[in-house]
This record gives C-alpha cells, sequence and structure tokens, in this order.
C-alpha cells in the first residue's frame, strides 16, 4: 500500500471496503477497472476477489451474500457494455432493499465528451450515471482524486442507512490512480455510530396495541422486512404471546417457522386457503415490512387476498412512500420492524394475553381452513408421473432439505410452485425476489449463499430458461471450488409465460416453447452433460421418487453438482386469490373465492 495520506482511488475504495469488514468483491475484468483491481491485488489477503463471466452475476451473488449473512459487499464492472449489464442485478437488489457497492468504471476525465472507446457521452459526458439512476439508491461519480474521501463514506452510508439498498459508485478511469491527499475515512464516525432503526411514536405504538387487542379476527402479515436480525424472533414471540396468526408475502416466507400453528402460509394470487381467507377476513391487519403489491393483493380486487376497508390496516415500514401507497390505513407508522416489534411488546405487557374465548374461535376456523387445503392439495404430492407432477417435485424437493439448507429459487414457474408447497423452517431456509423478478438470480446467487454460509448446504431451484441464459456460472463454481447444487426445472418452456397465453389469450402460444426444429418434439441442451463439460457433476432424473435421493447426493458430494429434473409443464399453480392482467382479464381461485365474504 501506499504511504500514509497517499492513496490513490482505487486503494481508499479498497481501504474503505476492508475497514468495513467486506470479505469479497464480485466482479469482471475490464481496461475501465484495472485501476481497482490493481488495488484489491494489493489486499488479497484482507479482501478476495471473486472474478465472474457475466457482470450480473456478481450482482446476484452480492445480493444474496448479503440476505444470509448480513454483511454488504461489493462489486466491480468495467465502462461501456461492462457495467451496462448490471441494471439488472441493481433494480432487483434495489426493489428488494438489498445494499451491495457497485464499483462501476468510466473513461479518464480528460477525455468527457470526446466520444473516447465505450464513452456514453451523446445526451451528458460521461454519462453512465443516467443509465442507472432508476436502479439503485444513488450513484455518485467523483471527478477528482481528493473527491473520494467524501464520496466513500457518503456511499456507503446512504447504502446501509434507512431503507437499505444498492448504491453505484462510477469511477473515472485516471481517479483509480490519482492521489486522494487523504486518510481512508473511519467507518466508525461515519457510518457505524449512526443509529438508523427507528421506532414508532409511543402514542401510534399505544394505538397498535389497543387495535389488536380489541380485534375479534386478527392477523400479522409480514414481509422481508420481518426476516432479518432479530425481527423473526420478536414475531414469534409476539405471535405466540398473543395468539395473533402470522401471514407471510412471497418475501415473508419463513419469518416463523411454517410448521408452526400460528404460520398461515403464503397470501398471493396463488397463495393457499387458509392465509387468503384469514386476511380477507380478519377485522385487524398488522402489516410490516411489505408493499402489498398486485401478485399479493390479488390485482387489488377486494375480496380475494384483502378487503381493506372495512378491515383495519395497521401498516409498519421503515420508508414511508410504501404506507398508504395501496390500501389506505387506520393507523400508518414510519418504523423499523425489528425496532417496532420490541416497542409493541412492551406496550403489550399491560393488557391481558390473547387467549380469549374470540380469540381460540378465530384459531379453530383457521384449522378448519387448512384442514380443507390440505385435503385439496393432498392427491397431487402422491401423483408417480413421469415427467414429474410439479406439485410433487416441490414437495420431494423441499423434503430433501437438511435443518439448516439454504434454498434459493430463481424466477419462474418453479417459484409459484416452490412458495405454494415448501415449508421454510428459517428465515433464510427460501429466498427468492418477488420484486424486480429476473431471470438468474437464483442460478447465480446461490454462489453467493455458499460463500455467506460454507457449512450449509445450498441448493438453487432455477427454470430451465434461466438456467440455459445464465450457465457460466459452472465455470465460476469450478473455478473457486464453491459446492452448490443446481436443480434445472426442465419443462422445455417459459413455462409461466406459455400460461399465461393459455389462460388468457386462448392457447396463442409463440415463442414460449423450446422445440426442435425437425422432430417437434421438445428441446433443450442435456444441462447434466453440460455440468460435465464444465468439470461439474451432472445427473438426470425423470422419476420423482428419485429426485430427493439426487439432491442429497449432491449435497453429500460436497462439490459443484447440476441436477437436470424432467418436470411435466401442462400444469400450472393455482391458488385462493387472482391475478388481473388488464385488457386480458382476470383469472379464478383454484380453492375458494370471493363469495366468501368479509366477517362471515
Amino acid at each position: 500500500m501506499a504511504e500514509k495520506n497517499t492513496l490513490d482511488g482505487g486503494q481508499m475504495i479498497v481501504d474503505y471496503l476492508v475497514k468495513n469488514k467486506v470479505p469479497y468483491a464480485f466482479g469482471l475484468c475490464g481496461h475501465g477497472n484495472i485501476g481497482f483491481i490493481d488495488a484489491l491485488y494489493e489486499r488479497q489477503g484482507d479482501i478476495k476477489t471473486i472474478s465472474v463471466h457475466h457482470e450480473s452475476v456478481s450482482g446476484f451473488m452480492a445480493d444474496v451474500y448479503y440476505r444470509v449473512s448480513g454483511q454488504p459487499t461489493a462489486t466491480f464492472t468495467s465502462c461501456g457494455p461492462g457495467s451496462a449489464n448490471m441494471p439488472i442485478a441493481l433494480g432487483n437488489a434495489f426493489l428488494d432493499s438489498v445494499p451491495f457497492l457497485a464499483v462501476t468504471g468510466n473513461v479518464p476525465t480528460n477525455q468527457f465528451n470526446r466520444g473516447a472507446f465505450q464513452e456514453l457521452y451523446r445526451h451528458h459526458q460521461a454519462d453512465f450515471p443516467s443509465t442507472v439512476r432508476a436502479y439503485c439508491k444513488r450513484v455518485y461519480q467523483p471527478t477528482r482524486g481528493e473527491q473520494m474521501p467524501l464520496t466513500i463514506r457518503e456511499a456507503w452510508k446512504t447504502m446501509v442507512t434507512g431503507r437499505p439498498g444498492p448504491v453505484v459508485l462510477d469511477v473515472p478511469f485516471d481517479i483509480f490512480k490519482e492521489d486522494t491527499g487523504a486518510e481512508t475515512p473511519d467507518p466508525r464516525g461515519w457510518v457505524e455510530n449512526i443509529s438508523c432503526k427507528p421506532g414508532a411514536g409511543p402514542e401510534g405504538v399505544e394505538k397498535a396495541a389497543k387495535l389488536l387487542m380489541e380485534a375479534k379476527r386478527p392477523v400479522i402479515f409480514v414481509g422481508s422486512g420481518c426476516r432479518f436480525g432479530e425481527a423473526s424472533k420478536r414475531l414469534l414471540e409476539l405471535a405466540e404471546k398473543y395468539q395473533i396468526p402470522v401471514a407471510a408475502s412471497a418475501s415473508g416466507l419463513g419469518a416463523i417457522p411454517a410448521e408452526h400453528r400460528l404460520a398461515l402460509g403464503l397470501v398471493a394470487r396463488n397463495g393457499i386457503y387458509q392465509a387468503n381467507k384469514a386476511t380477507r377476513q380478519a377485522d385487524v391487519i398488522l402489516a410490516m415490512g411489505v408493499r402489498f403489491d398486485d401478485r399479493t393483493s390479488s390485482s387489488w380486487i377486494p375480496g380475494y387476498s384483502f378487503n381493506i376497508p372495512p378491515t383495519k390496516l395497521i401498516h409498519v415500514d421503515i420508508d414511508p412512500e410504501e404506507i398508504g401507497r395501496n390500501y389506505p390505513v387506520e393507523l400508518g407508522l414510519m418504523a423499523d420492524t425489528t425496532t417496532f416489534m420490541g416497542q409493541l411488546l412492551h406496550t403489550l405487557e399491560s393488557y391481558e394475553s390473547g387467549a380469549n374465548a374470540a380469540r381460540k374461535e378465530w384459531l379453530a376456523n383457521i384449522d378448519g381452513w387448512r384442514k380443507e387445503w390440505d385435503e385439496f392439495t393432498a392427491p397431487g404430492f402422491k401423483d408417480p408421473a413421469s415427467p414429474i407432477n410439479p406439485q410433487r417435485a416441490a414437495r420431494e424437493i423441499d423434503l430433501a432439505m437438511p435443518e439448516d439448507a439454504i434454498m434459493v429459487s430463481d424466477i419462474g414457474i418453479h417459484h409459484n410452485w416452490l412458495i405454494q408447497y415448501c415449508k421454510p423452517k428459517r428465515p433464510d431456509s427460501l429466498i427468492g425476489c418477488m420484486g424486480f423478478g429476473p431471470m438468474g438470480f437464483g442460478v447465480a446467487g446461490v454462489l453467493g449463499a455458499k460463500l455467506a454460509a460454507p457449512d450449509r448446504p445450498c441448493v438453487a431451484v432455477v427454470g430451465d430458461g434461466a438456467f440455459f441464459m445464465h450457465n457460466t456460472v459452472l465455470g465460476t463454481a469450478v473455478e473457486y471450488n464453491i459446492p452448490v447444487v443446481w436443480v434445472v426445472w426442465n419443462n422445455y418452456a417459459y413455462a409461466s409465460i406459455r400460461g399465461l397465453q393459455r389462460g388468457f389469450l386462448d392457447g396463442r402460444e409463440l415463442a414460449t416453447d423450446f422445440k426442435h426444429p425437425e422432430t417437434g418434439m421438445p428441446y433443450n441442451p442435456d444441462f447434466a452433460a453440460m455440468a460435465r463439460s464444465c468439470g461439474v457433476e451432472g445427473v438426470s432424473i425423470d422419476r420423482p421418487e428419485d429426485l430427493g435421493a439426487a439432491i442429497q447426493q449432491g449435497i453429500a458430494a460436497n462439490r459443484p453438482y447440476v441436477i437436470d429434473a424432467n418436470i411435466g409443464a401442462e400444469a400450472n399453480p393455482g391458488g385462493a386469490g387472482i391475478w388481473e392482467l388488464p385488457g386480458l382479464g382476470r383469472s379464478n381461485p383454484m380453492f375458494g373465492g370471493r363469495h366468501e365474504i368479509h366477517g362471515a
């Protein structure tokens, strides 16, 4: 490292990462970031560099690394097309409130607005920041070395405080090597000593407690904001002590163990019956860390997921912009969910427990709805068909997971099956993405999960489309000996979109099937053979009874492992909610429906 007070820009960024205990930098080289890579070279004993084969992979790895460990990391990409591959991963992290620092290279400052190689200049000089403003929390672009101390500390603070999210640090080529003339800022004074987990005002907490305790049919509804840190522990204490059932959005699954009697499961267009019915019949809903998006809320059509009003909504979120966005509130509180639950538990100590007659009747009704749903869905778990019934596939995968396993799901039709039928035991047992929904999230993100939790089994369940799109991860897994398992849900189609064509467009299918041009038969590469060509173990599975054993074998192998699973493509997951596509129509509930009016 250079002498004190003579760090260049790249050295200062790396030193700041080290001071923040960042263990990895994920990225891909280019001429625009070789100065930053040189700074990483100097600190190889303090921070490990992981080189990927597509830039978006680095972002997905950083994203899931944080979801498992709670530690933000960094990515690095070059100017022009290199960094232009990052918005897909940035957008996903942005909508799911996941922080990572994206260090992007740009052209030298003395070449700004000259049309240098890979410069975006026709609207504004060195204009990569305009490309990503909609995809991240903020973009910083220092143009002198002396700006770096201020820039790096502000970028990191913006990333981790308030509602977390990714931040882009766009650095011109010469600034990586330009003297900053300063020491690296101390994170303790600029970030670590900042408290950014605000509580709600005491009057609001008291009103929330009163509403909950007076409710006859209360439900707690949670999103991703209740899965991190101490939030899940406080949630379980709140639910058990006051006997309040807990429903979840897709991002909140696992906040309490799925097999717990008070766990309702998924509320969504493809949500399960007891969850959707409870939330649409609740008289009070305490919603924490949720956005009430269209899939969760059955396109906001009353009577399927929610009936707000007359249901009274208490909405708690660290971002006030989310409160009252899609439903009117009886009470809106800007607060960190963990802090708020601590406040609420303290306030509720003056109330009697929730074990009253009305609450017992409410829970008994829910138990009855759960039994109806279980009886309705039971046949699919026994189907011996090959290709494998997707409902059974979801259950077999779930049953094969060890207690401490991490399952990372990509986006696609398989994700809808997994969130409906898997039973996550821990907050990080099932990780998915439901905001931006990019293909490749699970294919690449599982590598980040394994690096964050090297002693835990990590399994990705991914669609054939996504795996084919991002199969470069096989090389990265081999190069860095990252022992993960990929289960390729092979149904020879972009099946979730084909399902929409069949359901809303009278079966007018185009550009969704994978077929051989000569035979017309379903076509895909042999993914197991593809894996073996990369030095990864690969097996093919056709029978449902073999799927779980293959996963266990893949985990036991302790090396990168691909399972090409032949899954039936004709069945699409239904649910107790609906989804409306304006101009095309709306789906129908698979079980239950809007006729079950509020309070019935």
